[in-house]
């Protein structure tokens, strides 16, 4: 069986697998007090870990160790992940936790100089958020069979989320109190604990009515729960359970599962709202992004969908 790149990098990089007791000592320190000091996750931890010990087993074969190590050699060991197959955004990431780490021990005064201190960062693309067709998008919406409780529930759902532009963990976590049916709208706490309201639109009010009327009381049968969208447990849906939903409609609508995300109807909503003339700002405070150029990498999707439609409808596309 033929080795990835990215096990041949590995492989390559790791020129000794032994990391002296004096290293890993090191290493575990500076993980006791960025714990301590920053109260990071565990998942953080081990990649600081996986990141330190990978230095200091290269390190290791150069004859050298994590603080003798000097901007020379870390510029020559990003350069060697980068040949051997590592991305730009797997480097950037690495640095990160080399910068944590020599910063602290610089404070310690362990070392005089951070070698990490002129290191430029990689450079990262901007990745486009995924968004379909306005057919597609149709198609998705259309999918759950809405002559059953839970059908008419998802239907509600994605007509909501494609109406508003919701983040899913502010569709899942919304309460009943925070939708005003009679004046269309919703009030909806996103990131930074901000609040913002949100107009519904029409299709999405009409068709959050018969989820009220017609399915949400079959589903609870009888219990009370705060939340405006439940499941068959009588209790209020996950973040996890939503993308299984999405992803057993997008199937069926026929839609390449590599096209869909969580955020796939967030995505739809502000991209076609751009390609129909919505206001840059407008569609921030839609959104709820605290920074205009979050909202702006919009505009690049826009702008790649108009350049397909040139190339393929042009006569000298």
């Amino acid at each position: 069986m033929k080795k990835s790149a990215r096990q041949s990098a590995t492989a390559a990089l790791r020129v000794s697998d032994r990391i002296s007791p004096d290293e890993r000592t090191r290493i575990e320190s500076f993980l006791e007090r960025a714990w301590s000091e920053s109260g990071l996750a565990e998942n953080s931890l081990a990649s600081y870990r996986r990141d330190l010990e990978g230095l200091a087993r290269w390190c290791a074969g150069k004859g050298t160790t994590l603080l003798r190590c000097t901007r020379e050699q870390l510029h020559r060991y990003l350069a060697e992940r980068g040949e051997g197959g590592y991305s730009s955004r797997s480097n950037a990431r690495l640095l990160s936790s080399l910068r944590h780490f020599y910063r602290m021990e610089q404070r310690l005064g362990t070392i005089e100089v951070d070698p990490t201190l002129l290191l430029d960062t990689p450079k990262l693309a901007k990745p486009l958020p995924k968004a379909l067709s306005e057919a597609q998008v149709e198609a998705l919406i259309r999918a759950p069979d809405v002559d059953t409780p839970l059908g008419l529930r998802d239907r509600a759902m994605f007509e909501l989320l494609y109406a508003t532009g919701l983040r899913v963990s502010e569709l899942v976590n919304l309460a009943v109190d925070q939708i005003n049916l009679r004046q269309g709208v919703l009030r909806v706490t996103g990131k930074g604990g901000k609040d913002r309201l949100v107009p519904i639109g029409e299709e999405a009010l009409d068709w959050l009515e018969r989820y009220y009327r017609d399915a949400r009381p079959v589903v609870l049968a009888g219990s009370v729960v705060d939340a405006v969208f439940v499941t068959a447990r009588k209790g209020p849906m996950t973040r996890q359970m939503f993308w299984t939903m999405v992803k057993q409609h997008a199937i069926k609508a026929g839609i390449d599962a590599k096209r869909i995300s969580p955020h796939v109807l967030r995505h739809c909503f502000a991209t076609h709202l751009l390609n129909h003339g919505a206001d840059l700002r407008a569609l921030q405070m839609l959104l709820g992004h605290s920074s205009l150029s979050t909202t702006q990498i919009y505009t690049l999707v826009a702008r790649e969908g108009l350049k397909r439609l040139h190339s393929q409808h042009h006569p000298r596309g």
